[in-house]
């Protein structure tokens, strides 16, 4: 088919590498974020660790299926080998790569090597339990290929300290803890600019290391009462995830029962200082991704991708950078890079169409 695309713009699919299809506990339908993420322009996604077992029997995006460390597994692995045969496992069934939340050093650099002969790709949460021991530069050494979020970044910029300064009353179970004190973290590290930081920046980028930040998640941290209230929600926020987005410190994300002022200005300034580094790191050539990481703290399947567009623009990032994270970007991750992510002749049709 010949189409007049007078008037429009022509891009590439986007691609989302942090997309869940919602837990359980939300109770949504699995062909829910499948036509929302379609209706944004993403025509294929990472989903790092399912929580919805439902089948997809609708239309959705390619599904790039990393699976949970140790998913389905009875309890915490107790020796190397038996990390490798998990992910040996794993291989065997399907799986595309595996997310990482944390595991002690020796059963970490077993599972990740053999991933790497396995020919998985890997994504790491640093859970913030885990990053005294292992953080991203520990990561990164033993052959990780992608950071989620922000967390053990901060860690391995640590200069005075081994460990976080939290209060003494921390209590990570308590996710009012728990957030309000990551947005305290970035401005214990090292500041962007200095020796340390470039030192980190340098050691990362020299081992094709991937930042993805998903901006996006964060941002109610900053405003929660212009998150709660996001014009799309009227037509498409889902009853049960409306639900689970109301304080309750028994779902994931829904933190603020008690979120005050000095809560968004202290991560207002987080967000400054992460950006500064995003900037830097992009700038010295390392690669930076764009996920959405959805389905929780008032963020939508779909617009939350578009949403971190806009902050790695508002980050200081060119349009056209930010449109290249992803796409190109992010297919280059995934390995897929000769498939998707540019339009080009032979490449896959994943193209989405915008009216001027």
């Amino acid at each position: 088919r010949v189409l007049d695309l007078e008037g429009h713009y022509l891009l590439p699919g986007f691609v989302d590498l942090h997309a869940h299809f919602g837990g359980d506990d939300q109770g949504v339908p699995a062909e829910y974020p499948a036509k929302l993420w379609l209706a944004h322009g993403i025509t294929t996604i990472r989903e790092p660790g399912s929580f919805n077992g439902n089948a997809i029997l609708v239309a959705a995006p390619r599904i790039v299926p990393y699976v949970g460390f140790g998913q389905g597994h009875d309890g915490p692995f107790l020796d190397p080998e038996e990390a490798r045969n998990w992910v040996r496992t794993v291989a065997r069934q399907g799986a595309r790569g595996i997310k990482f939340f944390g595991a002690p050093p020796e059963i970490m650099r077993a599972a990740l090597d053999e991933a790497r002969k396995q020919g998985l790709g890997s994504a790491m949460h640093h859970a913030q339990l885990d990053v005294a021991h292992w953080n991203v530069l520990d990561s990164a050494r033993a052959g990780l290929t992608t950071m989620e979020h922000w967390y053990g970044l901060p860690e391995a910029l640590f200069e005075d300290r081994a460990i976080q300064d939290y209060p003494a009353d921390y209590n990570y179970s308590n996710e009012q803890h728990r957030f309000g004190q990551a947005g305290r973290l970035w401005k214990q590290a090292a500041a962007p600019g200095s020796e340390k930081w470039g030192a980190v920046r340098d050691e990362l980028i020299a081992l094709d290391f991937t930042i993805n930040p998903t901006l996006t998640i964060y941002e109610a941290t900053r405003d929660i009462t212009r998150a709660a209230n996001q014009p799309w929600f009227e037509d498409y926020l889902h009853p049960t995830m409306e639900n689970y987005f109301k304080p309750d410190l028994s779902n994931h994300g829904s933190f603020y029962l008690e979120w005050t002022t000095e809560d968004e200005i202290e991560w207002k300034n987080n967000y400054q200082l992460w950006f500064a580094a995003l900037r830097d790191y992009a700038r010295r050539g390392g690669i930076i991704g764009a996920g959405e990481d959805a389905g929780f703290i008032y963020r939508m399947f779909g617009t939350g991708l578009i949403r971190e567009l806009e902050l790695q623009q508002e980050a200081g990032f060119h349009p056209l950078d930010v449109v290249k994270h992803a796409t190109g970007n992010n297919a280059r991750l995934l390995g897929a890079e000769d498939e998707i992510g540019r339009i080009k002749a032979g490449y896959k049709a994943d193209l989405i169409l915008v009216h001027t």
